[in-house]
């Protein structure tokens, strides 16, 4: 089986074996495990021809063939692997042709430790972005996924999250953090969940609500802490992110994180270290990092309330996962399964839908999403007593209670007021709001009378009542 893009080594290729010995061992202590180490730059070339390299580390000046030979023909003939030339030459005029050549980056021997693993971190970073970005845009021409298995937990048949599911698995090798987006009950775990398998990773996917923890038990529920740490601490333990090796580590509710824990993570998604509480010793982590919030993050960094460099540094894989009602299309299999799944669960025979409920959910907004939806068929489900049709009874109440909810902000069909101000210019009579509401009602059920009363709150009876005053007038 192929080497992931994650699983790739760094190649370290000079003539000094104390300096293999100790690169190899620096970058080893800061969580790259993956290191091939040559001593003779002959042996370069026909390794890259049988094996795939992620970075490779490049002395110039070596007896048999000079890394000065060997740096066109390694951006010729493997363009996408960065090389980072380090040699102890420090004349300016080599390092500004070795930049010419196409070198990555150009150290000088002795380098600082930090200097050396950043650049060599970043160099994989680069490396793993340039094979996801040839990744999605097959992935893109594709029809399809090519691990289903992935989302089958996911209920849907729109376009758009088909186009996610690609996404995902484009992304899914890469070493980079990915932040979820979406409104409350859009199912944003389940989509980190996907991610997860759709990664391959050998760990297991952890999780933790950040909302409502203080820096302290953030701290303490992520690292671990030992013992001492404070009272009560009688014994060593490792805090969720030990649970999370070689695997996912998922962050909910991001957006309430608090400014001192904000500076933790951001050390941990720049240097994959971290420090248990009471311990001055870092360790290292391999977890992959997906984090998720229903929260605008923009406006959060404008009032201060989240950092910049946090939210750019998560970033490099933005997930926007749609609200339900811009997924028309899986309505019909979301009622469907809800109503099989409550059904088995409450030990009852699977109704039928009516088929004036689905028409009755497609005008509404559902502001809890896939939630709320799954709660209103539990409920319905719950109460429906006998009959090979589900009732709609508890439906339209349930609605009718959402929508007397103070708003949240969220934009959506013009108000009364808006649509006849613009018409007559003045603020609408109750005759005018009578006939509007009925007319909407009417417009956006399709003028299906049962589901538009319903809507009103009203009997069909007294619909139609309205309905023949109207035409009288």
């Amino acid at each position: 089986m192929p080497k992931k893009e994650s699983d790739l080594p760094v190649v370290l290729v000079d003539d000094e074996e104390e300096i293999l010995f100790g690169a190899g061992y620096l970058l080893n202590s800061h969580g790259i495990q993956s290191v091939t180490t040559l001593s003779d730059g002959r042996e370069l070339i026909p390794l890259l021809q049988s094996e795939k390299a992620g970075v490779i580390v490049l002395d110039l000046f070596m007896p048999h063939v000079s890394g000065t030979e060997l740096l066109p023909q390694l951006v010729q003939n493997y363009p996408e692997v960065p090389v980072i030339v380090m040699t102890a030459s420090q004349e300016l005029e080599t390092a500004v042709s070795c930049m010419k050549e196409g070198a990555f980056d150009y150290l000088v021997k002795p380098v600082e430790e930090s200097r050396f693993v950043s650049c060599v971190r970043r160099a994989l970073e680069i490396r793993g972005l340039r094979q996801e970005v040839g990744a999605l845009r097959h992935s893109l021409i594709e029809n399809g996924v090519k691990r289903p298995e992935s989302f089958s937990h996911i209920i849907t048949c729109q376009r758009d999250m088909q186009v996610l599911f690609r996404y995902i698995e484009a992304i899914a090798d890469s070493r980079e953090p990915v932040i979820i987006f979406g409104e409350t009950g859009t199912g944003k775990e389940l989509i980190a969940q996907a991610l997860h398998q759709a990664s391959g990773r050998t760990g297991k996917m952890v999780s933790l609500n950040v909302a409502g923890l203080d820096d302290n038990m953030f701290s303490d529920t992520l690292f671990g802490h030992v013992k001492g740490a404070f009272t009560g601490a009688d014994r060593d333990r490792g805090g969720i992110i030990a649970s999370a090796a070689g695997g996912t580590l998922f962050l909910d509710e991001i957006g309430d994180l608090n400014m001192t824990s904000q500076v933790k993570l951001l050390r941990l998604l720049q240097d994959h270290t971290f420090y248990p509480l009471g311990s001055d010793i870092s360790q290292v982590s391999d977890a992959r990092i997906v984090v998720a919030t229903n929260q605008d993050l923009r406006a959060e960094m404008v009032r201060g309330k989240f950092r910049q460099d946090l939210f750019f540094r998560l970033s490099s894989h933005p997930i926007n996962v749609p609200p339900l009602r811009n997924r028309p299309d899986d309505l019909p299999l979301l009622l469907q399964h809800f109503i099989e799944e409550a059904a088995q669960s409450q030990n009852k025979p699977v109704p039928t839908p009516p088929e004036e409920l689905l028409i009755l959910l497609s005008v509404y907004e559902f502001p809890g999403n896939v939630r709320e939806l799954r709660s209103l068929v539990y409920n319905a489900v719950a109460q429906h007593r006998s009959g090979p049709v589900l009732s709609m009874q508890n439906f339209p109440e349930a609605i009718r209670k959402e929508q007397t909810l103070p708003s949240t902000g969220k934009q959506g069909p013009e108000t009364i007021e808006e649509s006849t101000l613009a018409v007559t210019g003045r603020f609408p009579t109750l005759k005018e709001a009578d006939l509007f509401l009925v007319k909407e009602a009417l417009r956006r059920t399709n003028h299906n009378q049962g589901v538009a009363a319903a809507m009103l709150g009203i009997t069909r009876q007294t619909l139609n009542r309205r309905l023949r005053n109207m035409d009288a007038q």
